[in-house]
């Protein structure tokens, strides 16, 4: 336990996206309810890229582009599509934590910096994970500005939120026989602790299968699950992440609501597909979990899943891809106690996913 104590995490500060055209990702993202809030590019003095802050509720994501060919942000656009290259952790102390990551093994990426402005000073420092992904480590609480040195904040404007509030969890897909190597990675860097362990058996169907283990912090800021594939008949969605994306990295994000048939109808009202599974799944969901018999209407409508375990239930649905790629997607999960990831929706939840890779000539 005094590792974990050793290394305290505050939250996830921000989700970094790499893409081909910040400006446009900003946009397309007001239809899952977020609202640009800062900016940085030409017109602030930055030369070589562009950025877009988006916000809802205490998610906040960023979005760059390149300006010009050179810039490896280009060159990691044309290697994996759109996709996470930084899952920023908000740290007391960014120094002290980069000093005891790096004891610890961790790779280092950037040595602790100070930026600084009118409003304060942010610390970022950050270590490699998984794939070309990273972890910044940021220390905020020195700044009042709108998000970072350098952004210029943004008058907010678009359709409003969508209801989502925080960041439940996010998922990384690794390559076969490696989700133990970055389970121990977390384990000892971090201190996180093991909360669930999925096996093969629990995750497939006729055509495919995977394997799962979820680390966290210990207190639930932080929910990390990896994946990797397991032997099956075709090919799994990990390994078509892996194929188009091309290395290991972050598959999906989890976002929170209180509310998630209207969050749901909002975000499908702006354009936003959602994996659906046959109507035969609500068959049984009522005896399952009568907690929701008084729901089953508008879950049913919108296709959302429902699951139990010891602790409460939980509600969820995933979007289908959010790029050209087969690659990063979204959850929205409405939490009633429940500290699981909806084990009893798997095998329901992949033969969609397959379904959609059968249309792709994927599986």
């Amino acid at each position: 336990m005094e590792q974990h104590d050793s290394f305290p995490i505050l939250g996830i500060d921000y989700i970094h996206f790499y893409v081909g055209n910040a400006k446009q990702a900003a946009h397309y993202y007001r239809s899952l309810g977020f609202t640009p809030i800062a900016y940085r590019g030409l017109e602030t003095g930055t030369r070589d890229e562009a950025s877009w802050c988006v916000e809802q509720g205490d998610i906040r994501f960023v979005f760059t582009g390149a300006l010009s060919q050179q810039s490896p942000i280009a060159e990691h656009v044309k290697k994996h599509g759109d996709g996470v290259h930084d899952v920023a952790l908000r740290v007391p102390d960014a120094e002290e934590a980069f000093r005891v990551a790096t004891e610890r093994g961790a790779r280092a990426v950037m040595e602790p910096q100070v930026s600084e402005d009118e409003h304060g000073k942010i610390v970022r420092a950050a270590i490699a994970t998984y794939g070309e992904t990273i972890h910044s480590l940021i220390s905020r609480q020195d700044y009042s500005g709108r998000f970072f040195p350098g952004f210029e904040p943004v008058e907010a404007t678009g359709e409003g939120t969508a209801g989502l509030k925080t960041i439940d969890h996010v998922v990384g897909n690794v390559e076969l026989g490696k989700m133990n190597e970055w389970v121990s990675f977390y384990e000892r860097v971090m201190g996180f602790l093991e909360l669930r362990h999925f096996s093969d058996e629990e995750i497939s169907t006729e055509y495919s299968a995977l394997m799962s283990k979820v680390v966290w912090d210990g207190e639930g800021k932080i929910k990390l699950p990896i994946n990797e594939p397991a032997e099956g008949r075709n090919k799994s969605q990990i390994e078509e992440y892996l194929e188009y994306y091309t290395t290991p990295g972050v598959q999906h994000i989890a976002m929170t609501t209180d509310d998630i048939v209207s969050t749901v109808e909002a975000m499908s009202a702006r354009g936003i597909q959602f994996l659906k599974v046959p109507g035969t799944y609500y068959d049984d969901v009522k005896q399952r979990i009568p907690e929701i018999s008084d729901q089953i209407e508008g879950l049913q409508r919108n296709g959302i899943l429902a699951d139990k375990d010891e602790d409460g239930y939980l509600l969820q649905i995933f979007t289908k891809p959010v790029q050209d790629r087969p690659t990063v997607f979204f959850e929205v999960i409405e939490r009633h106690g429940a500290k699981g990831f909806g084990a009893g929706n798997f095998k329901a939840l992949f033969e969609a996913i397959e379904r959609e890779q059968a249309l792709r000539g994927n599986l």
